[in-house]
This record gives C-alpha cells, sequence and structure tokens, in this order.
C-alpha cells in the first residue's frame, strides 16, 4: 500500500536518496554535478533517477545553483569551540554551492528578538539553517514555521517540519558510559546540559542505560547548562560528595574542560585520581592538559550536510504532511590521557599523598 501510495505522486529527491541508499544531500550533488560524490554512488543515484522517473524542477534548480540563494543562519550557544566548528562547516559548504550567509546572533544561549527574526524572512531568505540550543526553540521555530521558510535543524530530535540533523545521542553516551565501567569506574558522576534540548536528556538517558546495566554502579548528578562557568559548579557540587565519583561525564567538553580545572584546583591528578570525559570533541578537548576522552561529534559536517539537504529542499517539490528528513550521522569515542582505572589507595588519601610536603626537601 506505501509502495502504490509513492507511485501515485511524483517521486522527490527523497525517494531517490532511498532508492539509492545514499542521503539527499548526495542526490542533490549528483543532480546538480558537483565534485565530492564517488563514481559508483553517483551511477547508482542516476540509476535510481531513471527508475524513479525522478524530473528535478527546473525552477528550483535554477534557483538553487544560482548565486542569489540566501540562507539565513541563527545561532547562540555558549560554547565558542562548538560554535567555531558549526560556523567552519556552514561557510564551507556554502562556498561550494555559492551561497550568500546571513547571520543572526541571539544573545547568552537566548532566541533573537522576534522582530529580529522576521526582518530576516522578509529579506528574502531561501531558507534557514539553526544552531543548538535554538534549533529546538519553539519561539524560533513558530515565526519560521508562520513565514513557510524551509528549516534545517542541527542537533535537534523531531521537530515538526524542519529538516534535522545529527548523532545519535543516547547511543553515544552509552557506549561512553560502558567504555568508563569498563575500565573499573563503579563511582560515576554526569553533568547535564541544557535542560531546554532534547540531547541533553538523550545523552542523560544513555548513561543512566548503561548504568542500570552494571550492578554495583552508583552515580551523582550535577547539572549544567553547556557553558564552562555550569561546569565549575558541577564540578565542585559532585566533588564535595561523599564518596565522590572517580569519574565524571560531562555532556560537552566545555563542562569537562572545567571539570578539570575544578579537579586541579583542588589537587586531583586526572586521570589517576579522577577520571573526566566530554562530549563533542571540540578544540577544547585538546587545548588543555590532560586532553580529554571524548564521544567526537562531527560538528563541521553536521552544519554542512544541513546546508546541503537544506538546499535540496528549496529545490524539491514540497513535502506531504508528515514526511521527516531526520539524518543522522556516525559518532566515535577518542581516546586520550583523561581516563585511567580508578586507583587503589583511598580517594582522598591519595589526593592527600599526592601533594608534596612544604617541609620535605626535593629529593628526599
Amino acid at each position: 500500500m506505501k509502495e502504490r501510495a509513492r507511485r501515485l505522486r511524483s517521486p522527490t529527491i527523497i525517494d531517490v536518496a532511498a532508492r539509492a541508499g545514499v542521503s539527499p544531500m548526495t542526490v542533490s550533488r549528483v543532480i546538480n554535478d558537483r565534485p565530492g560524490v564517488d563514481p559508483a554512488t553517483r551511477a547508482g543515484v542516476q540509476q535510481a533517477i531513471v527508475e524513479l522517473g525522478y524530473t528535478p524542477n527546473l525552477a528550483a534548480r535554477s534557483l538553487v545553483t544560482s548565486a542569489e540563494l540566501k540562507i539565513g543562519v541563527v545561532y547562540s550557544n555558549p560554547s565558542a569551540a562548538f560554535m567555531s566548528d558549526f560556523l567552519t562547516g556552514v561557510f564551507e559548504e556554502a562556498s561550494v554551492r555559492g551561497a550568500r550567509l546571513v547571520l543572526l546572533k541571539g544573545e547568552d544561549g537566548h532566541p533573537p528578538s522576534q522582530s529580529a527574526l522576521e526582518d530576516l524572512v522578509r529579506s528574502g531568505i531561501s531558507g534557514l539553517i539553526c544552531a543548538p540550543p535554538l534549533s529546538e526553540s519553539p519561539a524560533v521555530l513558530k515565526v519560521l514555521h508562520m513565514a513557510r521558510v524551509p528549516v534545517a535543524a542541527v542537533g535537534a530530535h523531531g521537530v515538526e517540519g524542519a529538516i534535522c540533523v545529527r548523532i545519535d545521542d543516547r547511543l553515544a553516551a552509552y557506549e561512553m558510559t560502558r567504555e568508563l565501567i569498563a575500565l573499573g569506574h563503579r563511582r560515576l558522576g554526569f553533568v547535564v546540559g541544557n535542560p531546554g534540548q532534547v540531547a541533553s536528556l538523550q545523552r542523560l538517558d544513555g548513561f543512566q542505560a548503561a548504568v542500570r546495566e552494571h550492578a554495583g554502579v552508583t552515580t551523582t548528578i550535577a547539572q549544567g547548562d553547556f557553558s564552562f562557568a555550569s561546569g565549575l559548579a558541577a564540578g565542585d557540587a559532585l566533588l564535595q560528595a561523599d564518596p565522590r565519583p572517580t569519574a565524571i561525564f560531562a555532556s560537552n567538553d566545555d563542562m569537562a574542560a572545567a571539570i578539570v580545572s575544578v579537579a586541579h584546583r583542588r589537587h586531583l591528578d586526572v586521570p589517576a585520581e579522577l577520571t573526566v570525559v566530554g562530549f563533542d570533541d571540540t578544540t577544547a578537548a585538546v587545548t588543555l592538559w590532560p586532553p580529554l576522552t571524548t564521544v567526537h561529534q562531527p560538528v563541521r559536517r553536521l552544519a554542512a550536510e544541513a546546508l546541503g539537504l537544506l538546499v535540496a529542499e528549496i529545490g524539491a517539490p514540497p513535502r506531504k504532511a508528515g514526511e521527516r528528513i531526520d539524518q543522522v550521522l556516525d559518532h566515535a569515542i577518542v581516546q586520550r590521557q583523561s581516563t585511567a582505572p580508578p586507583g587503589t589507595i583511598d580517594p582522598d588519601r591519595q589526593s592527600h599523598a599526592a601533594r608534596p610536603s612544604m617541609n620535605t626537601p626535593p629529593g628526599d
């Protein structure tokens, strides 16, 4: 019945992607004769186009390949490292496609004003890409829905009417937590991200799912908001617990870096006395000592993929009500020097023993 219903309407770029087993962005690259597609993949897409009888919307194709393509970018994220990677991905993809970008920034994680969003829409943008947390902001999405502007939402889960491009946050957090447990850690701390983002709840859910599989593992949860400052507060709270965790998993690298800072302030050796891991694999993960073990989230590629899918959406017939694009990219665990098995000495005694005595001459 589903296949028959598909035949009763004109095939879309989404149908071609499904038939060829590739992303809609790859189909768009083939249609527009863009570089970067493997010859075998290109042939498969072209065969799917023939089999389905897909005909690109030539007027829309002309639009999306012209220099007049104008894409709005709305963002406000407390992590400078995340936003650097995100904007780099957007800029690189826009340069390939000849798109002009119009940036609109909110302040301190808050969306721009409604009037600013409406002015952006009235400026004649062809589509809009949102960075988290604004990719799930009701205030932003309401304005864009009313304006009927195509939207790509990075890091978002199931946003109605939007193209969502993300990783599997729950699975990534689950896998990282299992790594900590496999190292022998049984007292785990976890720092939750912005409570307004589904990704934060998915990461917490993945963490808790892994913990439930292992008897004898205890947890302490602290709330953050993805900012370095919130990581400092969460780190203080977790390291004051009795007994304190032997490993802390922060929901992004900025908060993990803050926890390492708190640990150093408390004369705790990372990782000998405290394992710390993060999420994102931004520059924040490698600009401190020790460099962080973290979940690699391909932020640049997420942004580039979202822009590519947005361009494909602009150049395709309107989607049917209820049709969704939910592109899930791969993640990976990146092992660095911030993880180790828990120490065999009591953590409090070990931390004192690690401090050199001011009354003991060097070499004694």
